[in-house]
């Protein structure tokens, strides 16, 4: 593998996640971020009491990636080799903490609305 190209990455995620699964993965992304904006939009203002809620639900999203991933690739904590498989563990693990904080605010923005709440 001599060029990291975008399409080189996305043979790669579908070998690692399965064609089926990976584009199911970034389908459910768009559609998440798209009703991220819209909320954002329509609320014209962020709730801090549900940013609060957002965040809280962080650790959880991490922990869930990193064993999403891990179990996909059927290897565990022990095959983690050298400095490159921590820094990948550690974005996949923010890259998890983010989608469940933006994930979290969307459904409690969706679902449950409250007037007058800033």
């Amino acid at each position: 593998m001599q060029d990291l190209t975008f399409t080189t990455l996305i043979a790669v995620f579908e070998e690692i996640f399965g064609r089926g699964l990976f584009w199911a993965m970034v389908f459910a992304a768009l559609i998440v971020t798209a009703l991220y904006l819209f909320v954002l939009i329509r609320d014209r203002a962020v709730s801090w009491k549900k940013f609060l809620w957002a965040q809280l639900s962080m650790p959880f999203g991490a922990i869930a990636a990193v064993l999403f991933v891990q179990g996909m690739t059927r290897s565990g904590f022990a095959d983690i080799g050298g400095p490159i498989d921590a820094i990948v563990l550690l974005a996949v693990a923010a890259g998890g903490a983010v989608g469940m904080a933006i994930l979290v605010y969307t459904i409690e923005s969706l679902f449950w609305r409250q007037g007058g709440e800033g």
